[in-house]
């Protein structure tokens, strides 16, 4: 099946001359491997001389004084770069643009805002059954409201409602972790196992119910500080989880399952994490079989735990990450608009172009394939400290020239 042709137009922020950004390429040569690359100015620099890994760059005490800095192999203007990707990423062509973490864990936030809660019901009530939704869907808006935005996690307002529903019947894991104390924090994907602008995402083989997650996704440091911010898909199959909660390994961790890109912003005076709270993020799906065209917005203003709570939640005293983490946000934004049959709400086709999208941040581009047709993920933690030891590339706990 062909695919749509790679959409690079705003694949940028809308302020890219402003912007720091931060990310990977892989480039061949005698040695190929990844690169770590900044982008200051719009002109890109491979700065892989100077810092092996993202994740040390992010862990620069100075970090925004070494982005402004720090001098490396300029490889040109980045429109330019961006324009000469190939159609679907996958290609054996160099430089391509890879996810712009490395060693970090990757972790993700469930049902944080009102929306998605309610559809994580729906999938388990559901039974990961389509065709059930709809109905469940009107009886539960019915009993406890569309809204529950208003409803702060872990409050006195939030313990009466859950009582309320217990009472009723109706209450649920997913509603535990929407509206109570504690934050769903699991682990997405693996170190060095996300993929980047471009790249096929995967979908499990017994999956017939799924859809991608648009997401901004915070870079934290070894100190649990945020110090920048990108986009992610985090792909969801709803009949998986539906089934069972305890089948979110299953339903989450797969083959090419994570997409994270095009680059991680660094914050600055011009974007902070104030800018987050008030993004939007746009996702648009187009079907390359059937024409079919599906668009949305998740606005994180509408977020029931601030950002700085859910990395609370993730680490501290109670559990470090010495080498950082990515961190997605949740979503707001769960496709029920009919795709194949009246009733029967959105699933993904082979070959749909998923585009995930913030003025701030660029554009997430990625086509939708089977896990198992995606080729095999090879490329681990210890090939990366192979190739940088090749190529005789120290990797330092913090760039070199920061000290």
């Amino acid at each position: 099946m062909p695919l749509l042709p790679l959409d690079t137009i705003d694949a940028l922020p809308e302020d890219i001359d402003e912007a720091f950004l931060v990310g990977r390429v892989w480039r061949d040569g005698s040695l190929p491997g990844p690169s770590v690359v900044l982008v200051r100015d719009s002109v890109v620099h491979d700065i892989t001389a100077q810092v092996g890994t993202v994740a040390d760059f992010l862990d620069c005490p100075d970090l925004l004084g070494f982005a402004k800095r720090v001098r490396g192999e300029v490889l040109g203007d980045v429109h330019d770069f961006i324009g000469q990707l190939s159609q679907s990423g996958v290609a054996e062509t160099s430089p391509k643009l890879l996810a712009p973490c490395d060693v970090q864990a990757i972790k993700a936030c469930g049902v944080t805002f009102a929306v998605s809660l309610l559809e994580r019901v729906i999938e388990e009530q559901a039974g990961g059954d389509a065709s059930k939704a709809k109905a469940i869907r009107g009886s539960l808006f019915d009993l406890i409201g569309a809204d529950l935005s208003s409803v702060r996690p872990g409050s006195e307002r939030a313990s009466r409602l859950k009582t309320e529903l217990m009472r009723r019947g109706a209450w649920s894991q997913y509603l535990e972790v929407g509206i109570g104390t504690d934050a769903e924090v699991f682990t997405k994907s693996q170190p060095m196992s996300a993929v980047g602008f471009g790249a096929q995402v995967g979908l499990h083989a017994d999956s017939c119910w799924n859809n991608p997650e648009p997401e901004v996704v915070l870079a934290v440091n070894s100190r649990s500080e945020a110090v920048g911010a990108t986009l992610g898909n985090d792909v969801n199959l709803r009949d998986i989880e539906g089934r069972s909660a305890l089948l979110l390994g299953k339903a989450k961790d797969n083959n090419a399952s994570c997409a994270v890109g095009p680059f991680v912003r660094i914050f600055d005076e011009r974007f902070t994490m104030n800018t987050v709270r008030s993004a939007e993020v746009h996702l648009k799906i187009e079907g390359a079989d059937d024409g079919f065209v599906l668009e949305g917005v998740s606005r994180m203003s509408e977020i029931s735990r601030d950002p700085l709570e859910l990395i609370a939640q993730t680490s501290g005293r109670h559990r470090q990450y010495p080498d950082g983490f990515m961190l997605f946000l949740g979503t707001m934004f769960a496709p029920i608009k009919d795709r194949d049959a009246p009733g029967a709400g959105f699933t993904h086709h082979i070959g749909d172009r998923v585009t995930i999208s913030s003025p701030r941040l660029g554009a997430l581009v990625n086509y939708v394939e089977r896990c198992e047709q995606i080729a095999p993920w090879q490329f681990g933690v210890r090939a990366l400290y192979a190739n940088l030891a090749q190529r005789g590339i120290r990797a330092d706990l913090y760039p070199r020239e920061a000290h």
